[in-house]
């Protein structure tokens, strides 16, 4: 049996700016958006070139942002495939306002990586 992840899954209380988020720095594709009238939820989910995996986006009226620590989705991992590629989107992150929590390194384990603070306080990887 093969198994393979097929989406990762995420809150926030704002799905636009997140769905942009991810557009401008990742060159995600959205699909349609998804709206649920009886629940309140709306969705997108976000593609990326040459992976399988997507990313679903997610909000509802009633989500609450004043849970303090919260469990579950950790980071989000991009493999950029050189080092260049990695200083230069840390650097545009930075930029626009995203806080750079460490690196671009190498760590311990011999990966080269950065990570970034995204929208909602999502840590954001970016590996060689």
């Amino acid at each position: 049996m093969t198994i393979a992840i097929n989406h990762i899954s995420m809150y926030t209380t704002n799905l636009e700016d997140t769905k942009n988020f991810f557009i401008t720095f990742f060159n995600a594709t959205p699909n349609k958006k998804y709206h649920n009238p009886k629940t309140g939820l709306s969705t997108y989910f976000l593609s990326f070139a040459d992976s399988q995996v997507k990313l679903e986006i997610m909000t509802k009226p009633d989500l609450s942002t004043d849970c303090g620590i919260h469990t579950g989705l950790n980071h989000l991992a991009f493999s950029l495939n050189c080092k260049e590629r990695v200083d230069e989107l840390t650097k545009q992150l930075s930029e626009n306002g995203y806080k750079t929590l460490s690196g671009p390194r190498t760590t311990g384990d011999g990966y080269y990586e950065s990570c970034v603070e995204g929208p909602e306080g999502i840590l954001i990887e970016l590996t060689q």
